[in-house]
């Protein structure tokens, strides 16, 4: 939804760049998805032996290092496919060829000017660590003083679990991570270490309030009335289709 939003508010302020709009959405995705494969994989290598102490945290830490996997073959995919030019050879109705087309104008685009990349790179990584350290005080505010470094080395494995889409916003997942992994590493009781994952939710939602507003009151350039969210990922779409048309 909020990807959409994005779009669709970059697209109607924009209407010149159409690519450029939803290629920094894509973008911003993209380079979030670089900044916590390289702190997982850092975190992973410092602290494989404490991460794996216990069968079910061990269980965890696999399910992470496939998805992890995943995630670099994935963005190796897109370079090989982006620097080899082969998006011509791809049939026109390819499961996700439009998507592919983006992220290959995105590299294309994003490579010519490598310093603003490198900055959104380092910002991103800013963000990943502020949100473990949003769980780090919450964990705090309940009496569970972990070790930071022990805290941050489970925090890769609750934030990529919790972001597969089988549950709402990663509820009852992230709690049941945090639940095994703080539990069996850090000896913190299941039931605080239930709460750690619903406290810190909490926080970051009523941080993303002012957000909530600004769709709710924001109108972009040329709208009249607030324009709902089914008719937003419509145009989206469309725009997305036409852009992959004329690639």
């Amino acid at each position: 939804g909020g990807d959409i939003i994005k779009s669709y508010y970059l697209l109607k302020e924009t209407p010149d760049k159409k690519a450029g709009a939803l290629l920094a959405v894509v973008f911003d995705r993209f380079i979030g998805l670089v900044a916590l494969v390289a702190i997982t994989a850092t975190l992973i290598s410092v602290r494989y032996d404490f991460l794996s102490q216990k069968p079910e945290t061990r269980n965890l830490l696999w399910l992470l290092l496939f998805l992890l996997g995943t995630s670099i073959a994935f963005l190796l995919a897109t370079f090989v496919i982006s620097g080899f030019k082969l998006l011509h050879s791809l049939p026109a109705h390819f499961p996700g060829r439009d998507k592919l087309i983006e992220i290959s104008a995105a590299y294309h685009l994003y490579a010519r000017h490598w310093r603003a990349t490198l900055v959104a790179f380092c910002a991103s990584l800013v963000a990943h660590l502020a949100t473990f350290t949003t769980f780090l005080f919450a964990a705090y505010a309940l009496s569970a003083p972990v070790p930071l470094v022990d805290f941050f080395a489970v925090m890769p494995v609750e934030r990529t679990i919790s972001a597969l889409p089988i549950s709402f916003a990663g509820i009852g997942l992230r709690e049941k991570v945090l639940q095994i992994m703080l539990n069996g590493l850090c000896g913190v009781p299941e039931a605080k270490a239930i709460l750690i994952g619903s406290l810190s939710f909490l926080i970051i939602l009523v941080c993303c309030l002012p957000g909530a507003l600004v769709y709710l009151f924001y109108r972009p350039s040329g709208v009249v009335e607030r324009v709902r969210l089914r008719e937003m990922e419509q145009e989206v779409i469309t725009v997305e289709h036409e852009l992959g048309e004329a690639e």
